[in-house]
């Protein structure tokens, strides 16, 4: 973990580990190779449909996998339920109770507007009808933060796909999740030719109209070449927190804080902001005695070493604005008066507010999404929600004395732009 001291140094640290990262999968050479495998992948599923996605799982995930156990049956899932058992079941059903209510404030209601000359002008929200869920193995809690927004927005059909073991199964509190999220349809289908077989269809999936999911790199270059074929909602990469702290701050809870983040994973960043040198030390030794401790720490060290940093400002207003270079994932604001900091936080996925709201609260139980933008797309991206499952449709009305009234700036724009057939549909109307 980088340990500066001062603004210009933390931006400068900042800087350094965004650029090292290279999260967002692009043109940059390191993609280069995986792009092109990815690229193969798609084409020959868009080819060769169940025969192309079986020879990869096979070939990648189970070896024994066939066509007909392709499609999870209803009889696994009711396993699956009977075996995470029933206070597993009820902890679900009260998260996904989180997550509907939550997400039932978002919903937007189509309008109309007829103004006094006649125009009728409006906007008609559509839910999208067919979805796919990309969960990675094991991510339960995931088919929760995606399939409960998509019901509330009104998607008719939703479909889950998540690669299999090595024996074929599916996690069970996976297929647990998703009999309480009322998923669809399961497939035992991962990585990209998952996420192709569901853009393109195949003789046994069904196309769909959208993919929603997290996944590693060649999920997240899947998602981007495919993106035009069907609907992506985001790119998203490793998982990424900023602690804000004061004085007031507890020690162990930033030091644990941040070692629940970088237990997703080596190139999680993971990072503490503070006005004050004695919470730096202090968090800094408790990060060395919970490391002793914790079952993932070789893990956790990859992450504090590669993408972990702690600075010291002079206040909490550079703290935000060094948060702000960064736009994470999630951002805690464990000081006295996290309220008054609220405001200017301006790039951020999520925010938790004050020392008794830590981020795994998010992960799990509190109701908004956590499928959130990460990479610094926290800048102009936003959180999943149930704006991602609809689409909006504007509608127009004139009438013909409005039409006459318009004329004159339609012949003038279509004669700007030498489009003289625009005109005319409109001039042959008058």
């Amino acid at each position: 973990m980088k340990t500066v001291n001062g603004f210009s140094a933390g931006k400068a640290v900042i800087e350094a580990i965004l650029s090292k990262r290279c999260l967002m999968p692009r043109r940059d050479a390191p993609w280069s190779d995986k792009e092109a495998a990815v690229r193969d992948i798609i084409d020959d599923v868009h080819a060769h449909g169940d025969d192309a996605v079986l020879k990869y799982a096979r070939q990648f995930d189970c070896p024994t996998l066939t066509k007909a156990q392709l499609r999870v049956q209803p009889k696994e899932v009711e396993a699956a339920c009977r075996e995470v058992g029933r206070d597993v079941l009820r902890a679900m059903e009260r998260i996904a109770a989180n997550i509907r209510d939550y997400h039932e404030r978002q919903q937007r209601q189509s309008w109309l507007h007829l103004g006094n000359d006649g125009v009728v002008l409006g906007q008609k929200f559509t839910a999208i009808e067919n979805v796919g869920i990309y969960a990675p193995s094991g991510l339960a809690s995931t088919v929760l933060m995606i399939a409960v927004p998509a019901h509330v927005a009104g998607v008719k059909r939703l479909v889950l796909s998540s690669p299999p073991r090595r024996d074929g199964s599916l996690s069970p509190p996976l297929l647990a999740a998703a009999k309480v999220a009322a998923v669809d349809e399961i497939y035992r289908l991962g990585s990209a030719w998952a996420l192709a077989a569901l853009a393109f269809g195949t003789e046994t999936v069904k196309r769909v109209d959208k993919i929603v999911g997290p996944g590693n790199v060649y999920v997240v270059l899947a998602k981007k070449l495919l993106f035009g074929a069907v609907g992506i909602e985001s790119l998203p990469g490793p998982s990424e927190v900023v602690v804000i702290a004061d004085e007031t701050a507890r020690p162990a809870w930033v030091a644990a804080d941040l070692l629940a983040q970088a237990e997703h994973g080596p190139d999680s960043l993971c990072g503490l902001v503070t006005n004050s040198a004695k919470i730096a030390r202090a968090t800094a030794r408790a990060l060395a005695e919970q490391l002793k401790t914790a079952p993932r720490a070789a893990l956790m060290r990859q992450s504090l070493d590669n993408f972990g940093f702690m600075i010291t400002v002079d206040s909490l207003d550079e703290a935000c604005e060094l948060v702000n270079l960064c736009a994470p994932e999630h951002v805690q604001l464990c000081v006295r008066e996290p309220l008054r900091y609220l405001a200017q936080v301006r790039h951020a996925g999520a925010i938790f507010l004050g020392h008794d709201s830590p981020v795994p609260v998010g992960d799990y139980v509190a109701g908004p999404s956590h499928v959130l933008p990460t990479a610094g797309t926290a800048r102009f991206a936003s959180g999943l929600s149930v704006d991602d499952f609809i689409k909006k449709t504007s509608i127009i009305g004139y009438t013909a004395e409005r039409l006459q009234a318009v004329a004159p700036d339609v012949d003038t724009i279509a004669a700007a732009e030498e489009l003289p057939a625009h005109a005319a549909a409109v001039r042959m109307r008058l």
